[in-house]
C-alpha cells in the first residue's frame, strides 16, 4: 500500500472528539473486521493490522500499531466477539456453567461430587488459558519481528491454509467432553498461543489441533470457542494495566471503545454461526484458498503489513 494521504478524507470528518485518534467510523470498521475475522479461521491480526495500515495510509490519525492505546482498541473488541460466543453457544455455556455451579455447591457442602464432570471441563479451560498465557508474552515478542518481514507472514498464512485444507479431512473423532485429558488441554494452549504470530488463525490451529488429538468436531469446536473467553478476558486486562501504569491519558475516547465492542459482539455472532456450519459440514477449504491468495498479496508487495 502505498502512503498518499487523501484531502479531509470520509474516514476523519466523524471524529468522536478533538483528542480522538479513532473516529467513530474507523472504530465501526475495525469491529467489523474483528468480529468477522475472529471466527472465520483466517488470521484475525493479520487482518486488523491490514485494515489499520490501509487507514492510516489514507490520512487518519490512528497510532502506530504497536501503541498500547491500539494494542488495547483491539483487545476490546477481541471481548466483544467473547459476547459472540456467549450468545451463539449459550445453550451449552449455561449448561456447563450451570452444571459447574451445582458440583461446587455440593463440594462445598461436602457432600462430593461423583465425577465433577462439569468442575473438570471448567478446570481443563482455565489450564489451557494458563498455558497461552504463560507462552503468549515470549510468542509475542516473536511476532513483533515477524510483523516487519511480510514474507513471515505469508509464509504463515499458507501454514494456516494447509491446515484448513487438512480439518476437512481429519477423522469423526472419539473423544467427547469427558475424553478431553490435562494433556490435550495443555495442547490446545499451546496451539492457541502460537496463533500470536501474524498469519496464524487461533480458530484454525486450536480447531486442527483438537481434531488432530481426536475430539468429535462439535466438541472440538466448542472447546475451542469456551476457551477463547479467559484467554480474552486475561489478556485485556493485563493490557489495561500496562496501558494504566504508562500514566499517559488515551488518544483513544471511550465511544470509540463502545462502538467497536458492539459492532464486533452482533457482527461476530453471525460469522460465529456461519462458520460453525461449514465446520460441521467439513467445508473448511474455501478459507484455505483465500488466505492462498492472501499470501500471494503480502508476499509479492501488493498488500503491506507494516
Amino acid at each position: 500500500m502505498g502512503r498518499r494521504a487523501l484531502p479531509q478524507p470520509l474516514l476523519d470528518r466523524p471524529a468522536t472528539s478533538p483528542g480522538s485518534a479513532v473516529t467513530w467510523l474507523e472504530a465501526a470498521l475495525l469491529g467489523l473486521v474483528q468480529g468477522v475475522f475472529m471466527f472465520v479461521p483466517v488470521s484475525s491480526t493479520a487482518h486488523l493490522v491490514l485494515t489499520q495500515q490501509w487507514l492510516i495510509d489514507r490520512g487518519s490519525r490512528l497510532p502506530p500499531t504497536d501503541a498500547p492505546e491500539l494494542i488495547l482498541f483491539d483487545l476490546v473488541v477481541h471481548v466483544g466477539t467473547m459476547v459472540s460466543v456467549a450468545v451463539v453457544l449459550r445453550r451449552s455455556l449455561a449448561a456447563l456453567l450451570r452444571g459447574a455451579w451445582r458440583e461446587l455447591r455440593t463440594r462445598l457442602a461436602g457432600e462430593g461430587v461423583a465425577g465433577g464432570r462439569y468442575l473438570r471441563l471448567v478446570a481443563l479451560g482455565l489450564l489451557c488459558a494458563l498455558v497461552t498465557g504463560v507462552l503468549g508474552w515470549p510468542v509475542s515478542q516473536i511476532g513483533g519481528a515477524v510483523f516487519t518481514a511480510p514474507i513471515l507472514i505469508a509464509v504463515n498464512l499458507v501454514i494456516t491454509g494447509g491446515i484448513l485444507w487438512w480439518t476437512d479431512a481429519a477423522g469423526p473423532g472419539r473423544r467427547g467432553l469427558d475424553q478431553i485429558t490435562p494433556a490435550v488441554a495443555v495442547a490446545i494452549g499451546v496451539a492457541q498461543a502460537a496463533a500470536l504470530l501474524p498469519g496464524l488463525s487461533r480458530s484454525g490451529l486450536t480447531i486442527a489441533m483438537a481434531l488432530l488429538l481426536g475430539l468429535r468436531r462439535r466438541w472440538a469446536a466448542e472447546f475451542s470457542f469456551f476457551v477463547a473467553i479467559p484467554t480474552i478476558v486475561g489478556g485485556s486486562v493485563a493490557q489495561a494495566a500496562l496501558v494504566a501504569a504508562e500514566g499517559q491519558p488515551l488518544v483513544v475516547d471511550g465511544a470509540a471503545f463502545a462502538i467497536g465492542f458492539v459492532v464486533a459482539a452482533v457482527v461476530g455472532a453471525v460469522a460465529l454461526a456461519g462458520v460453525l456450519a461449514l465446520l460441521y459440514r467439513a467445508r473448511f477449504r474455501v478459507f484455505s484458498i483465500y488466505v492462498w491468495l492472501l499470501a500471494a498479496a503480502v508476499a509479492s508487495g501488493l498488500l503491506v503489513i507494516v
